[in-house]
């Protein structure tokens, strides 16, 4: 979910004196040429040249702190120089860059870290797929192999659940505004209640187990249930440990396949490299997009347990599964940080700063209603004021910063800088979100 500011913003002049916001004829072309479905260019009226790190530049040198991260698809902050330089020297001698689902020296590369970086240490067996370049790609993928082993069309998700935009992923997610976008009834999808849906007033998985073992529920038997362990795009609602390891009981009692969505979640976000880590769980599919790359370069797994690779060749293809630079600098990033542990540890402690500092905010504007949650770096504000989010961001943005909002009616402040913003930048971004914040009251 993304911020609307006015349609024509002036400039508006940050405390350095920058000045921040675009007048209508810079952004002409967009506004007459491009689609309106486009949102995140309404939502911060600048044209970015250039970026590293976690600093974004205007066209006009305008200095923009970066805490969205490419939507989390740079959680190792723009053109990272280990990265760049891997890929640079990839192209440099024409290594191959588009091989559909060949094997390249590149695939291999990258099959072959990802296990020994990732897999192996963690004891995960899985199979690891490539069904397309991006995350709706990897959850349909997910989706069409479940129904496949278990024979059964339905599939069970959880409110305020975001899977992508195509017609199987939308039929598991809850925003209604997404889902309207289909134009077409949306089947074999039935909601239940995510973690806390109910307060803490109703028993975990009540109304799930119910109508599982009622033979008058008119629930037909599930293939599967596709949960992401903190919803991004729902509001940051973070499951609990606990009920994530009950989730996986009661798949495995009653024969359905627990695909985890770590799209967003995943590659270090909420500390560990996969976000179900902490529950010590094991799922039988996981998905993987967005920062798998590295560097922003579109890439998709699927990941699943050998015994569910029923798959026929070629039954899922696509043209632009073998994005060997993405490959390359997936390589990179796993090598550079996930080899010894260091970036888990550091997302950890960063975490414990965002969390020091929101409790901060909060206090000082306690009669705003303000309550926050979150894991490692993905945290969420909330005000009761429903509207008061949407101005935060709009507020930090003039101040030179980049936020979104989440949630159904885009109601919470999202957080989610780079993995390896520096200790500096991050109190920086707090600093400007708790001025936002003031000078929205």
């Amino acid at each position: 979910m993304t911020i609307t500011p006015p349609a024509h913003p002036s400039p508006t002049t940050s405390p350095t004196g920058q000045a921040y916001g675009l007048t209508a004829p810079e952004l002409s072309v967009f506004e007459t040429l491009e689609s309106e479905v486009r949102s995140y260019c309404r939502s911060w009226p600048a044209v970015f040249d250039r970026a590293q790190g976690s600093r974004m530049y205007d066209e006009d040198g305008h200095t923009y702190l970066d805490f969205f991260a490419g939507a989390g698809s740079l959680n190792y902050g723009h053109n990272n120089p280990v990265l760049k330089r891997a890929l640079i020297d990839y192209i440099e001698r024409d290594g191959v860059t588009h091989g559909l689902d060949m094997a390249t020296t590149a695939k291999r590369a990258f099959l072959e870290t990802f296990q020994n970086v990732i897999l192996r240490p963690r004891d995960l067996p899985y199979k690891v797929m490539f069904p397309g370049p991006t995350g709706t790609n990897a959850v349909e993928s997910a989706l069409k192999l479940a129904r496949k082993v278990k024979g059964r069309e339905s599939v069970v998700s959880f409110t305020n659940a975001f899977h992508g935009m195509s017609l199987g992923s939308l039929a598991v997610t809850g925003n209604a505004f997404k889902r309207a976008g289909a134009g077409i009834p949306l089947v074999h999808g039935t909601p239940m209640p995510f973690d806390n849906y109910f307060d803490g007033q109703v028993p975990d998985f009540l109304w799930f187990e119910r109508l599982l073992e009622d033979q008058g529920s008119g629930l037909n038997k599930p293939a599967a249930v596709i949960v992401e362990t903190v919803q991004g795009e729902g509001g940051i609602n973070v499951a609990r440990a606990e009920w994530l390891r009950a989730l996986q009981e009661l798949c495995h009692r009653q024969d359905m396949l627990l695909i985890v969505d770590d799209i967003q979640m995943g590659c270090g976000r909420t500390g560990a490299f996969f976000s179900f880590e902490e529950a010590g769980i094991q799922p039988d599919i996981v998905t993987l997009s967005k920062s798998i790359s590295g560097y922003g370069l579109p890439m998709s797994l699927c990941l699943f347990k050998p015994e569910l690779d029923v798959w026929e060749p070629g039954e899922h293809n696509g043209t632009f599964r073998g994005n060997n630079p993405a490959f390359v600098t997936a390589a990179a990033a796993l090598n550079a940080y996930w080899a010894d542990g260091q970036m888990e540890k550091q997302t950890l402690a960063r975490g414990e700063l965002v969390e020091r500092a929101l409790l901060a905010i909060a206090d000082e504007n306690a009669e705003a209603g303000v309550s926050f949650r979150g894991r490692g770096l993905v945290w969420g504000m909330e005000f009761t004021d429903k509207g008061r989010a949407t101005a935060v961001c709009r507020r930090a943005f003039e101040l030179g910063m980049l936020l979104e909002t989440s949630g159904p009616e885009s109601e919470v402040v999202k957080l989610l800088p780079s993995l390896t913003i520096s200790a500096e930048e991050l109190d920086e971004g707090l600093r400007i979100l708790a001025r936002a914040v003031r000078e929205t009251a």
